[in-house]
């Protein structure tokens, strides 16, 4: 897979066993294993810590998200609209202390980031920029089946150019007895659309699947027939190395609340490139904290875009969900970085992949729909479960496994390099196997 295959294999190297000292050696070797402290673990039935793999609906809360957000409260409560001006970290300016961090979670320049809304929301923000039909371009491509919030949000956006959904959005599906697309295939659907394709837009990963798109393929073949691309990145951001800006992407979005731990409805990522930087009269919503923040306070007429992402802004920054997410990229920063929790990810989810396969079980009974192949996935592998697919999940959540149940069978585990250890994926496994031997 162009673009993801450079991290090292490293699963497919190992010799892997289920054994708990061989789980035991692994954390002991893993220079990772510390930071599985600064997390809160959920207890389990038995008042144990969990084995807690649905970080890709709910990261855990990082034990200093309390503290950053009480330094806020401090602020507020000693300098009340002066903590806008004054203090560490000024509120007029805290979107701007998230941009070296952020860019460097995604791949880009700190002038094509910025913090503020929520994912869906970015998402219209974005799309009304650059998915801009016209009478004979005027087709967006998607992949069928992502998740219903762009499915919904890009039927809206069809709709407010006076367009038939069902005749603008194509969604790419599967070949048949397939789970997951081909990055050839959607190359010769984008050359096939050609002039008529306005606006590519695919998740950086499925949710479902787990599928990591080839998004830097995606991006040149997009661009080749005239197309704006972009990334809902709510499953890649903070999980794959990405390299939006070297890849070229136009546009991307993500929340902040799956693997950048940052809560429950917590705030949103935007990356516009910056070849978008200093364009004015790109068609965009605008908003008062969008404006150039060296006249803001003027109150004048006529809109007057911040350069980069942050000409996008709309309202006044959310403080405290940001105090959350900017503990949590320091954690990020201490811990190397994407690319370091990258490889402990290959091997976490390559030692689930084993201990899945080491059950032998038809495909008749228990299917990995996720790619084999390291490069085409993140820290997830999705189990389609064809027989007793809900008792096995709650035989998991009685033993402490704490996975994600999808309609209509299919059990999500994905372990998280920042919390996950090799005994969690271990005692999933030993789980499955006690489920599988009754």
């Amino acid at each position: 897979m162009r673009g993801l295959t450079e991290p090292a294999l490293l699963p497919t190297r190992m010799t892997y066993d289920a054994s708990p000292a061989f789980a035991a050696a692994q954390d002991a070797a893993d220079s990772l294993a510390p930071f599985r402290q600064e997390f809160h673990i959920p207890p389990g039935p038995d008042g144990q810590p969990t084995a807690y793999f649905c970080g890709n609906s709910l990261g855990l809360l990082p034990k200093a998200a309390r503290a950053a957000v009480e330094a806020e409260f401090k602020s507020w409560e000693t300098q009340a609209v002066e903590g806008h001006f004054h203090g560490e970290s000024p509120w007029m300016y805290y979107q701007d202390t998230l941009a070296d961090a952020t860019a460097r979670v995604v791949g880009a320049k700190p002038i094509e980031v910025v913090v503020m809304n929520t994912l869906t929301v970015n998402l219209h923000l974005l799309l009304i920029s650059f998915y801009q039909p016209t009478a004979t371009r005027y087709k967006v491509l998607m992949e069928g089946g992502a998740f219903p919030s762009d499915q919904y949000a890009l039927e809206s956006q069809a709709r407010l150019h006076g367009l038939d959904p069902a005749e603008a959005i194509v969604e790419m599906t599967p070949r048949p007895g397939e789970h997951t697309l081909r990055t050839e295939d959607i190359e010769a659907k984008i050359a096939e659309l050609g002039d008529s394709l306005a606006t590519v837009i695919f998740g950086g990963i499925n949710y479902y699947t787990g599928q990591v798109f080839d998004m830097a393929a995606i991006t040149k073949a997009g661009h080749a027939v005239g197309a704006t691309v972009g990334f809902d990145l709510a499953h890649a951001a903070g999980n794959v190395v990405l390299s939006l800006h070297d890849w070229d992407v136009d546009f991307a979005c993500w929340c902040t609340y799956k693997y950048l731990n940052s809560g429950p409805g917590g705030t949103s990522g935007v990356f516009i490139n910056e070849r978008f930087a200093h364009r004015p009269d790109l068609l965009r919503l605008a908003g008062w904290w969008g404006y150039d923040p060296k006249e803001r306070f003027q109150m004048k007429p006529g809109f007057r875009p911040s350069p980069g992402a942050a000409g996008w802004q709309l309202s006044c920054g959310q403080v405290l969900p940001m105090a959350v997410h900017r503990a949590n990229l320091d954690i990020f920063d201490r811990a190397g970085g994407v690319a370091a929790l990258r490889q402990k990810s290959e091997k976490l989810t390559g030692y689930l992949e084993y201990l899945i396969q080491q059950l032998g079980l038809p495909k008749s009974k228990f299917e990995i729909i996720t790619p084999a192949d390291p490069g085409q996935r993140g820290c997830q592998l999705s189990l389609l479960v064809n027989e007793r697919g809900r008792e096995l999940f709650d035989f998991l959540a009685a033993r402490g496994i704490i996975a994600d149940w999808r309609e209509p069978n299919v059990i999500r585990l994905a372990p998280v390099p920042l919390y996950n250890s090799f005994e969690d994926v271990r005692r999933a496994g030993a789980a499955l196997a006690e489920f599988y031997s009754a």
